[in-house]
């Protein structure tokens, strides 16, 4: 390992693409702490200090890096642009227009991206607004505002404000997979995600010194969290591959295909996305209860979807479940894999090729996305169990499982497996020696 991270710097063109990506990241980091003009800084940390971490502000502020919650120029962060992306990627399976897109190979893929940036663009705006909105309406328990000077010219200067800011965060997504190492959206989800890690870690120091938490119950926790990161990498990485073979075609004096080959089929192919659509799911019902604040059945229901509540976390699951169904069906069509065999003379050994082999894929991803299912759903509320019968606070425990930790496996692994490919296409030994290697995964 440690070989492999001296030898990274001795390919001059490897190391000016670690050194870039290293700059750019720092540029966001540096922008995640420039407050919007007109903001109360004072006030709104009070606010967000007496507010609970883990509902929808908690969610926005994890992939903002903790810039929403400072309310700075990168407070919608790159959100924007992974919903436009989603979009996009959800017309494709339904609108033809797109679907034609998609197969038209790098023409295509411009257009798309295109389409896409203009889609970040209307997004951040709306949202943009949305937070000047919600800025205004914020009260202390002091009674300070935090917006003092309130009306359309801060609503419109903060929508500029945050519009540029998350334009600016796309750009330098982009040169990041261009110039730099890794995926540059991932990689500014993933350092948002780490900023908050040292704070967190503090937190369990404090409590440790303290005297409210034991020293055996850190270790057990520790543990716990060892235990579950391996888990979500054999999650990332578990795979089923399905035998191919190319059957022998003589064109000429030269024969073709005859080789073995295999379909890799992911365990969890759907990767985030289920929680994600999970998750806003589960912020309708806390958000139609602020418009019936005196409703006793909306008070009530409130209970029953609270984040430390058993009814939560069963609903949540299931959601995860179905979800992840639904998005293996988008991300993945076992009728096109099935047609491109056909073409090119590939066929599964045993199964007529056509529609039967579309079916013997589908059966086969249907059985196996089943338990990598279930095991999302428990990484994903293994935070709230957590948080609610050990005592740790939900920044610290969004570690142990949820989007945090899913996205910073997932990412490690791909830059990883970047830094590894780079290395051995030099001849040098990558960071995993021997028969392992480390196995990419499907990106943002």
């Amino acid at each position: 390992m440690m070989q492999g991270v001296q030898s990274m710097f001795k390919i001059p063109e490897l190391k000016q693409r670690i050194i870039f990506t290293l700059l750019i990241l720092i540029v966001y980091r540096i922008g995640g702490h420039m407050p919007i003009p007109g903001i109360n800084s004072a006030a709104l940390l009070d606010f967000f200090s007496e507010a609970q971490g883990g509902g929808l502000l908690g969610l926005y502020d994890l992939f903002a890096g903790g810039a929403f919650r400072r309310a700075t120029v990168f407070a919608l962060g790159i959100m924007p642009y992974i919903s436009a992306s989603i979009i996009i990627q959800l017309l494709g399976a339904v609108v033809p227009y797109f679907q034609k897109l998609q197969k038209e190979g790098e023409e295509g893929r411009k257009k798309i991206t295109q389409y896409t940036r203009y889609g970040t663009v209307f997004i951040s705006a709306m949202q943009a607004y949305g937070v000047s909105i919600f800025l205004e309406s914020i009260r202390t328990n002091a009674g300070l505002s935090v917006v003092p000077d309130a009306g359309w010219g801060f609503r419109l200067l903060t929508m500029i404000t945050l519009g540029a800011g998350t334009i600016l965060i796309m750009w330098l997504g982009e040169q990041i997979t261009e110039r730099g190492i890794g995926n540059g959206i991932s990689l500014i989800i993933f350092i948002g995600i780490i900023a908050t890690f040292p704070n967190a870690v503090l937190d369990e120091y404090q409590q440790i010194s303290g005297g409210n938490r034991a020293i055996l119950t850190e270790v057990f926790l520790l543990g716990v969290m060892v235990v579950t990161i391996a888990g979500v990498v054999a999650l990332t990485q578990g795979t089923r591959k399905i035998p191919v073979q190319y059957a022998k075609r003589v064109v000429g004096r030269k024969v073709y295909g005859g080789q073995s080959t295999h379909i890799p089929l992911r365990v969890n192919t759907a990767g985030v996305m289920p929680i994600i659509f999970a998750q806003s799911i589960m912020f309708v019902p806390q958000t139609v209860v602020t418009f019936f604040p005196n409703s006793e059945f909306m008070n009530s229901l409130t209970r029953y979807f609270d984040v430390q509540s058993a009814v939560y976390w069963f609903i949540f699951g299931m959601l995860i479940i179905f979800f992840t169904y639904f998005y293996t069906a988008i991300a993945f069509n076992p009728v096109d894999v099935a047609d491109n065999m056909k073409k090119h003379g590939g066929f599964i050994p045993g199964v007529r090729p056509g529609k039967r082999t579309a079916e013997f894929i589908d059966n086969i991803l249907t059985r196996i996305t089943l338990p990598g299912s279930i095991c999302l759903a428990f990484v994903a509320i293994l935070p709230f169990i957590i948080s609610r019968f050990v005592n740790v606070s939900y920044n610290f425990a969004s570690f142990y499982g949820g989007t945090s930790l899913l996205i910073i496996v997932g990412v490690g692994l791909d830059t990883l497996q970047q830094l590894e490919s780079h290395l051995l296409m030099r001849h040098y030994d990558g960071f995993m020696q021997g028969s392992g290697r480390v196995k990419g995964r499907r990106r943002f």
